[in-house]
């Protein structure tokens, strides 16, 4: 049964996957700006040069995205854990959207590894 991502305030269908899970979803490069995807199972999902701008990522499961290059700006991701995502070169939330980032969960050892080498 396909899969119906809509946009967080019109709830306009912004993209339909064809599977019965976005886990391990193959969303390159998708306009997804202002999706709705709170509390969505996107584990593994990959969302190289997807734009997610203003997306309401509150509580998604994130472990393992694959979100280079992606468009991040104004994004919630209150709650959302990315344990061993990739967010090398994303357009990520400036500073005072940072409020936003609260909450997030993060492999530290991971990141510690991504910056020494």
């Amino acid at each position: 049964m396909p899969i119906e991502i809509k946009h967080r305030v019109t709830g306009k269908i912004l993209h339909t996957h064809d599977g019965d899970s976005l886990q391990g979803a193959d969303l390159r490069g998708a306009d997804l700006s202002g999706a709705d995807l709170r509390w969505a199972n996107l584990h593994d999902a990959d969302f190289r040069e997807a734009d997610l701008s203003g997306a309401d990522l509150r509580w998604a499961n994130l472990r393992g995205a694959d979100l280079r290059w992606a468009d991040l700006s104004g994004a919630n991701f209150h709650g959302a854990s990315l344990n061993v995502a990739d967010l090398s070169g994303a357009r990520v939330p400036p500073r005072a959207d940072w409020p936003t980032l609260l909450g997030m969960v993060v492999d530290a050892e991971a990141a510690a590894k991504e910056t020494t080498s």
